[in-house]
């Protein structure tokens, strides 16, 4: 399975969870052995353009993360054109899904997942999206930039019970119809992570069933790293969302 990174992702860029030294180590140190690893490019201005206004853009290069942002913007991008013909795994920080047009919070700058989607939309490469969201927290910026977009369906998963939380996700699967559906794949649901959730093995299912209503759809389907604060589950979180992707 493709896993877009970029080395630059390494050094840490803030003070936040999210840039802490030895996240991307832990996801990368665990899934880099297995995977067909794809260098991210930077997204162009135009391409965050679609989603954030200029005045927002200017905002995040005061930040002084403005290339950092923008590499994790392009990452996203290629995963999701990757995604089109196989599934894919964008391992890429900022994160991006409390990013709305004109604000950002919760160490989130651009909205990756809104820029990637907006960006097939407008090569006509889909019709429809659906985005899957299964981090612990609410993307309120990816509802903000795409929810009142016609073509793309957005779902937040509300449940706290793991038995719920898997049940809502097979129902939400089981009826998705999109040409590509991405995975804003939060890992701070984990037992052992803020949310206290989940099982590493439910990411396996998560995959599995987000891989199925992609192939009844014939659409394609991609992920991208959102929260997920233990390095020491991170990685083997992320490897088994891959293999759930992947079929195993």
């Amino acid at each position: 399975m493709k896993v877009v990174f970029h080395e630059a992702f390494y050094p840490v860029y803030a003070g936040d969870p999210a840039a802490a030294a030895g996240r991307m180590e832990a996801i990368m140190e665990t899934v880099a052995p297995v995977a067909d690893v794809v260098e991210a490019d930077f997204a162009a201005e135009t391409d965050i353009a679609r989603i954030h206004t200029r005045v927002h853009m200017e905002w995040v290069k005061r930040q002084g993360v403005f290339e950092t942002a923008a590499l994790a913007a392009g990452g996203a991008i290629l995963a999701a054109r990757i995604g089109l013909e196989e599934p894919c795994f964008g391992a890429i920080r900022p994160p991006g899904h409390h990013a709305s047009t004109d604000w950002a919070w919760g160490f989130c700058y651009f909205n990756n997942m809104a820029i990637a989607v907006a960006r097939l939309k407008a090569e006509g490469k889909i019709d429809t999206a659906y985005i899957l969201d299964i981090d612990l927290h609410y993307g309120d910026g990816t509802v903000e930039t795409l929810g009142n977009k016609d073509y793309v369906t957005i779902h937040n998963v509300a449940a706290f019970d793991r038995s719920r939380y898997l049940d809502e996700v097979r129902k939400e699967m089981e009826s998705c119809r999109a040409d590509i559906i991405g995975i804003s794949a939060g890992f701070d649901n984990h037992l052992l992570d803020w949310g206290g959730t989940l099982e590493t093995e439910d990411y396996r299912e998560i995959g599995r069933l987000a891989a199925a209503a992609a192939k009844g759809c014939n659409g394609g389907c991609f992920a991208l790293l959102e929260g997920g604060y233990n390095h020491r589950v991170l990685g083997e979180n992320v490897l088994a969302l891959m293999e759930g992707l992947s079929g195993m």
